[in-house]
């Protein structure tokens, strides 16, 4: 699907923007639905014991979509993929990225329906392959033609969000999708996987879900936004210190089915998709240290392929690491 970004409307009302106290009391947390750590924040008082929020988890389908809830003012808090965070910082959107949700591995893939005739990067050749345009999955997409010596021209892509992506597949009418969980799972049932995120982080295309906040309210809530990181890296600690132990029957990844609505004898699979970094890990030269340079090259890759306009000197404005340091400690 032919497909370009031009604008994201930035016409964010001041008086919700400058109202930090206010939006203080009740915000809405954006997210994708993955059966993650940070899923047993939202099952729980825990957060809201320690922001004093009321707090709304609102799913998105895609980056994009966070985008637009950025732009509106409706979300100040939220997941975002690299390859849209590249897109709205582009843009101009008042965010910055301070921390990592997640580093995506084989949790974003590409599957190959079984009888497309589908083995290898090369042979998606004059195939038609679903994915939710502007996602970090694209973005993957991308790099992978790339690296094989295809373009976008080569083969179909057809965008459409995770739901509809599931729909077409079982009518036949799409012969691979990059796409992430639960919609992964369920397509693997009657397809194979061909390559993951993982790899193409080693062809030079790396992806990740950030934490991104809009400038003005962080700047507001300081202290809340660092207790927001410190619950996510406790949660995360929790994965991390033991592994193993989130087997289906753990309360743990029950708790992470029933919030995302994943099979549980799926979520220990699904977790090995991902990489979860410890704040005090985050806050290094390699990950937030630096950042901004990471953004514009992602930036300068959609830009050559025709996904957005313009990009910008320095990327270095739009990413915080402060709240990180001060999480850490």
């Amino acid at each position: 699907m032919a497909f370009k970004l031009k604008h994201v409307l930035l016409g964010v009302a001041a008086s919700a923007l400058m109202a930090g106290q206010a939006l203080a009391e009740k915000i809405i947390i954006g997210h994708f639905g993955n059966p993650t750590p940070m899923q047993l924040l939202s099952t729980s008082d825990a957060l809201a014991k320690e922001t004093g929020w009321e707090i709304e988890w609102r799913k998105f389908d895609a980056g994009t979509d966070v985008i637009a809830a950025m732009a509106s003012g409706d979300v100040v808090l939220s997941e975002l993929g690299s390859s849209p965070v590249a897109i709205g910082t582009s843009s101009g959107l008042d965010i910055q990225l301070i921390a990592y949700s997640d580093v995506i591995g084989k949790a974003e893939s590409l599957i190959a329906h079984n009888g497309s005739g589908i083995k290898t990067i090369a042979d998606l050749k004059g195939k038609r392959v679903a994915v939710p345009i502007g996602s970090t999955a694209h973005y993957s997409l991308m790099g992978a033609l790339q690296h094989e010596g295809l373009t976008e021209a080569d083969v179909t892509i057809v965008g459409m969000p995770p739901d509809q992506i599931a729909a077409s597949w079982e009518q036949g009418v799409i012969d691979a999708a990059w796409i992430w969980q639960p919609v992964q799972s369920e397509i693997l049932k009657t397809g194979e996987l061909i390559v993951g995120a993982d790899q193409t982080a080693e062809w030079g295309f790396p992806t990740y879900d950030g934490w991104v906040v809009n400038r003005e309210f962080a700047e507001a809530n300081k202290d809340k936004i660092v207790a927001f990181l410190k619950e996510i890296d406790r949660v995360n600690g929790m994965y991390l210190a033991n592994p193993a132990a989130w087997t289906p029957d753990s309360a743990e990844v029950k708790a992470l089915a029933a919030a995302t609505g994943a099979d549980p004898a799926q979520v220990p699979g699904i977790l090995e998709g991902f990489t979860f970094l410890p704040m005090a890990t985050q806050v290094s030269d390699t990950w937030l240290g630096g950042a901004a340079p990471k953004i514009k090259v992602t930036a300068e890759f959609l830009k050559s392929a025709g996904r957005i306009d313009t990009t910008i000197d320095d990327y270095s404005a739009f990413v915080n690491p402060s709240y990180a340091q001060a999480a850490a400690q």
